[in-house]
């Protein structure tokens, strides 16, 4: 499975993958807890390595991929779809070099998993 996640930051706030990591440091995790991590100018950052199971859905991380995308809150606080046209591209191309490598992979949202009441990643995949 591979399944998609939003950074929950307003369009107008950068959150590096610098940040992701600090906070999930902070929480406990060893690591960030993404695979792949696409920041508004569309440059994707490596997060964990493929090998190690990540830590982005409750359930799900061992046999599951997570990418995230700075972003997925408009100006005011609210759920929205706030991807760039680069974030757009970059995560057609890594989802398209991911399912060659995975063609079995199911891609979904994190809100469209069973019992996630979030509206990350605040689009329908």
């Amino acid at each position: 499975m591979i399944v998609i996640h939003c950074s929950a930051t307003r369009a107008t706030q950068r959150y590096t993958v610098d940040d992701c990591r600090r906070d999930h440091r902070a929480r406990g995790f060893a690591d960030i807890g993404y695979h792949y991590y696409i920041t508004c100018d569309g440059v994707v950052h490596a997060g964990r390595p493929l090998y190690q199971q990540g830590a982005h859905a409750t359930g799900y991380n061992a046999h599951s991929i997570g990418i995230c995308y700075e972003g997925g809150m408009n100006v005011r606080g609210r759920p929205e779809d706030t991807r760039t046209p680069e974030q757009k591209d970059t995560l057609r191309k890594l989802l398209e070099r991911l399912k060659e490598d995975y063609p079995e992979a199911k891609v979904v949202g994190h809100r469209d998993l069973p019992g996630v009441k979030k509206d990350c990643p605040c689009y329908d995949v």
